[in-house]
């Protein structure tokens, strides 16, 4: 039993994990079965905020409108089409996160997955309005070569995340008392 789903619209929004973990593959699969869609990002494309933004606008198929900062992203992880989520849900998948372990904008970079999912995750608006959508599964996988819970979990822990670590696996949302 694991302390996360990327199936479903529950936290963690951000897993780091052993690359080729089983149980990450098992949820991969299942949520493909379930409609949903996988994303794949190499970790090389990943570390300058400029190639976080072409890559994330690339793959994910942001709209032409989005700014090129870190609060359009969060925006645009909120706003994800039908034709990427299958209108079920995404799994976005980095490999060989170890390269942004050492990046000055790691932590922010989290952060910003977070608040999108968050978003994304929500059946309803940040003044607590229902959406005219169903909430949408976003999660993020980051996978490690050489996979350090104890490093990882420093170097993400922040005021605004929740960072859980379980058996194989850390997981990243947004700290309640900070965004809620």
């Amino acid at each position: 039993m694991t302390d996360f789903d990327i199936t479903g619209t529950s936290e963690p929004w951000v897993v780091f994990v052993p690359q080729g973990d089983a149980e990450v593959r098992r949820q991969l699969a299942r949520l493909e079965a379930k409609g949903g869609h996988v994303h794949r990002f190499d970790s090389r494309d990943l570390v300058t905020e400029r190639g976080i933004y072409a890559a994330f606008a690339e793959v994910l198929q942001f709209h032409g409108y989005f700014g090129w900062n870190w609060d359009a992203m969060v925006d645009c992880l909120d706003d994800l089409c039908g034709a990427v989520t299958g209108g079920v849900g995404i799994a976005a998948v980095i490999d060989e996160a170890d390269r942004l372990l050492e990046v000055e904008h790691f932590p922010l970079f989290v952060s910003v997955l977070c608040q999108g999912a968050d978003r994304a995750n929500s059946a309803v608006d940040l003044d607590g309005f229902p959406l005219d959508r169903p909430a949408i599964a976003e999660h993020f996988v980051l996978e490690f070569r050489e996979f350090d819970a104890e490093k990882i979990a420093r170097l993400v822990s922040q005021p605004d995340l929740t960072v859980t670590t379980g058996d194989g696996f850390v997981g990243a949302a947004l700290n309640p008392d900070e965004w809620h």
